[in-house]
C-alpha cells in the first residue's frame, strides 16, 4: 500500500495556493497604490478630488483581479 496525499488534499492544497498567491498582487498594488495617492494630495492638495477618483477607480480593478482569483479557488475546491 502506497502512502501519499490523498486527491482531497491535493485539491485543497491547490485551492488555497491558488487564493493566496492570487491575493499577493492586488494586495501589493492598492498598498503602493495607495502611497502614491496620498503622497501626490500631499503635493497638490487642490487635486484631491480627482486624485481619490482615479484611486478608487484603480482600487476596484485591482481587487477585480483579487476576486477572480477567490472564485478559481472556490472552482478548484468545490468543481475540480
Amino acid at each position: 500500500m502506497t502512502e501519499g496525499i490523498s486527491p482531497d488534499a491535493m485539491k485543497v492544497l491547490g485551492a488555497g495556493l491558488a487564493a493566496g498567491l492570487g491575493m499577493i498582487g492586488p494586495g501589493i498594488g492598492i498598498g503602493i497604490l495607495g502611497a502614491a495617492a496620498m503622497s501626490a494630495i500631499g503635493r497638490n492638495p487642490e487635486a484631491r478630488g480627482a486624485i481619490l477618483t482615479n484611486m478608487i477607480l484603480a482600487i476596484a480593478f485591482a481587487e477585480a483581479i483579487g476576486i477572480y482569483a477567490l472564485i478559481v479557488a472556490v472552482i478548484l475546491a468545490l468543481v475540480v
